[in-house]
This record gives structure tokens, sequence and C-alpha cells, in this order.
């Protein structure tokens, strides 16, 4: 192994010893955080602090979200949805669908951003990871591969997009932050039948969700 691997190894070791120091206690979250080479979804100097619980823009106004968030989040899917079919809306620089993946879950991710997208899609298949992509609208989902077991959000929503939770299988939860511009509050929304059940948890800042069920581009800019 070169030293430069060597040295990134470390960091996300020392990482994931961070994360246990913030609460995050799942195994199989903390394994997924461990194995997954963050520093690989960024470019250039990014790249040194990959491991920092901090979040770094990847272009277009997007942000990968820090560790601490991309756990928090994971943690709450996985303890109420183990495996099975997920979809997740705003792929970004894939670090969240590659966490879903190296977790077991057949992933599905949706991006609005065409160069993103693509960056996304081509390092997944330099990474072999089996994650299917889609360019379009997030907040309307996928509509002919629903339902999904599990839906993501990774943006801040102003409220949780019907055609999503419509897309939801019985007994499914999606995770989300809704809320305004500046901060949203981690919600996670089960499906009984045609009820859904509403968790919230604590504060977080993402990017907003844009989209016909989100923000749209005049509110945003």
């Amino acid at each position: 192994m070169k030293k430069s691997e060597q040295l990134q190894d470390l960091r996300r070791r020392e990482m994931v010893e961070m994360l246990q120091r913030y609460g995050v206690a799942n195994r199989r979250v903390l394994d997924a955080f461990l194995e997954v080479p963050r520093h690989l979804f960024l470019d250039g100097e990014a790249r040194e602090v990959a491991y920092h619980d901090a979040a770094y823009p990847i272009g277009f106004g997007q942000t990968i979200s820090q560790p601490y968030t991309a756990a928090f989040m994971t943690v709450l899917l996985v303890e109420r949805c183990a495996s099975g079919k997920v979809l997740e809306i705003g792929t970004g620089s894939g670090y969240q669908a590659a966490i879903l993946d190296y977790l077991g879950y057949s992933v599905f991710t949706v991006e609005r951003i065409a160069e993103l997208y693509e960056r996304a899609e081509n390092l997944f298949s330099r990474l072999g990871l089996d994650i299917t992509c889609c360019l379009g609208d997030g907040t309307l989902g996928w509509k002919s591969e629903s339902p999904f077991d599990g839906i993501m959000i990774t943006a801040g929503a102003p409220r949780e997009p019907q055609t999503l939770l419509d897309q939801l299988a019985q007994n499914g939860c999606m995770v989300l932050p809704i809320g305004d511009f500046c901060s949203q509050q981690m919600t996670v929304i089960r499906r009984s039948g045609d009820e859904f059940k509403k968790e919230v948890f604590q504060q977080f800042s993402f990017v907003p969700l844009v989209g016909k069920e989100g923000w749209n581009d005049d509110t945003v800019y």
C-alpha cells in the first residue's frame, strides 16, 4: 500500500473515532464509514481534508455533507429499514449513495444537475459500485422503480414531498431535513397503510431541495 493510501486510511479511522465520540454507535454504519473512501468523492486540495467533520463545496452551489450529518441520517435509516430498496434524492458527490451501497441496499439515486450526475455515475463505474442513477427532478422520485423501502433526501425541504410519500412501500421510511433556507429539522416519516407517522430530531443545515415539490430556482437564487 502506498504511503498516501496509508495516510488516508489513518485519517478515515480517526474520522470514525470522532463519529463514535459524537454518539454514533451503530456498528454497521461505523463500518461503512470506515470502508468507503470519502476522499475519492472530492477533488484537488479538498482531498487532504476529506476526513475532517466538515461540509465542502462540490460545485454548482452544492456540498458534500459533513461526516456526522451523513452518519446521523444513515443511522436513522438503518435502524428503521435494515435492508431493501432505497431511493436517494440528491446524488451530489455520490458519497452517501456509496455508503448505502456498502450497507447492502439496492440503491437508486436521482440528481438534478447534469454535471454532478455524470461525475457521480462515472465514479460509481470506476469503483465498481452497483448504484443506479437518474438525471431529473428528485422531488418527483422514480415512479417506475417504486415502491421503495427507504427514501433519503439529502437537501433541505420546505415540507415532505407527497409524490415521494406515495412511492414508499408499506412500513417504509423516509429520512429528510425539513425547514427553511437556514436550518432544518431532521425528520423520519414511516408509512403504515395510508397513514404517515412522523418523528423529529435535531437541527441541521442543508442546501435547498429544488424541484416541483421543493423550493423553486427563483426562490433559491
